[in-house]
């Protein structure tokens, strides 16, 4: 090719989309049978991100808006379970919190906060978040 020659990029008339086919995409994209860039080929779909905005617009599952924020799931279930996990783990860090103001509390102020029953609950707890 000589410094003479222009190439000029020709740009293909956008093309729109129907919802139904959209989500159709999705759906096939969130089973897992094919990538992203497989359905692209499939469907004749351009952009490099179009198929992952539809994900997010339509799917449901969770798609982080930073690209390197991580894979998706794409089994729902283990995605749940994940969280749940996530959100459990907080919970007994919220647990624990509570445990040692109680604490704290009853010796700065020389009182009993918990009855006897509850007391005993907390200990178990402490220990099951302890062995971890």
């Amino acid at each position: 090719m000589s410094k003479s020659e222009v190439v000029e990029k020709v740009k293909s008339p956008k093309i729109k989309y129907g919802i139904n086919f959209k989500k159709m995409v999705v759906k096939e994209f969130e089973k897992g049978l094919l990538n992203k860039d497989e359905l692209k080929r499939k469907y004749n779909i351009s952009g490099n991100s179009r198929v992952l905005v539809w994900c997010r617009k339509y799917g449901k599952l969770h798609y982080p808006a930073k690209a390197n924020a991580g894979r998706h799931m794409k089994d729902p279930q283990k995605q749940r379970i994940k969280e749940l996990e996530r959100l459990l783990e907080d919970e007994k860090l919220k647990v624990i919190a509570y445990q040692k103001m109680i604490e704290i509390t009853e010796r700065e102020e020389g009182i009993s906060i918990l009855k006897k029953g509850e007391a005993k609950q907390s200990m178990s707890l402490d220990k099951d978040t302890h062995g971890k």
